[in-house]
């Protein structure tokens, strides 16, 4: 894919990305180029864009409108899942296995083959969570072994979901649910889940216009940022009435 009439990013990591506001394409496509350097990464992120592509394309940059976001506290928790949650049968943690979680969502998936977190995606994420700017919510099994989890990066009160995967029922439910739980706890004011469907509005994921979005995120961008490992931060959450 060679997008045309797109505007092309400057090899700088620090180079200025178009306003999200001013784009006239309705896909949210809003500039290609560039790399992922973890500079260029969060100055993305701290404008509402995000990087979306196949590897055999340029980088492409996505602010789509209107924006996928769940306010933390409101997240639809159903029956099934409460009880998966009080029965308590999963261990979940955060920070503990960074890269198997960012691996596990990079994996094969049914009806359809690898996902779009390429080899240099992984090793960018990678470099965000060694910088503390990048999280990962991991739910094992009794026996230990990695159920499910999800990644994404935490700026201010804003967390940005990446990507998440389940090998056993619920289980990435279940870490999106602790996540959220979390994340009410400590005043984060939305989750950017990016890109709505179904599934995501059946857990409580609205549709904020650009306008709309883009003023919820300069908000939560003034909280300062919750840096480093939430491991212990997480344990340290109310998991309890639920």
């Amino acid at each position: 894919m060679s997008p045309a009439h797109i505007p092309t990013l400057g090899q700088a990591p620090d180079s200025p990305f178009p306003d999200p506001l001013a784009t006239r394409r309705s896909d949210g496509l809003i500039a290609c180029g560039g790399d992922l350097h973890p500079i260029r990464l969060l100055n993305a992120y701290r404008q509402g864009i995000f990087p979306w592509y196949d590897w055999r394309d340029p980088v492409l940059w996505w602010s789509p409108a209107p924006r996928a976001v769940m306010v933390p506290a409101r997240m639809h928790i159903s029956r099934r899942l409460r009880r998966s949650l009080r029965q308590g049968r999963f261990a979940v943690t955060a920070d503990r296995d960074f890269a198997a979680v960012v691996r596990a969502c990079a994996g094969p998936r049914r009806h359809q083959g690898g996902t779009w977190i390429s080899a240099d995606m992984q090793h960018a994420y990678t470099l965000l969570h060694q910088a503390g700017y990048a999280h990962s919510i991991e739910v094992r099994s009794p026996d230990g072994t990695l159920t499910g989890g999800l990644y994404g990066v935490a700026l201010g009160g804003v967390f940005f979901a990446e990507s998440k995967f389940y090998r056993q029922r619920d289980a990435s439910k279940i870490a999106l649910a602790v996540l959220m739980r979390a994340l009410s706890q400590w005043h984060f004011l939305l989750c950017d889940c990016q890109i709505w469907n179904p599934h995501l509005e059946r857990l409580g994921v609205a549709l904020l216009p650009a306008v709309e979005f883009q003023a919820a995120l300069a908000l939560g961008l003034r909280q300062r940022d919750r840096r480093g490992s939430w491991d212990q931060a997480l344990a340290a959450v109310n998991l309890r009435d639920w």
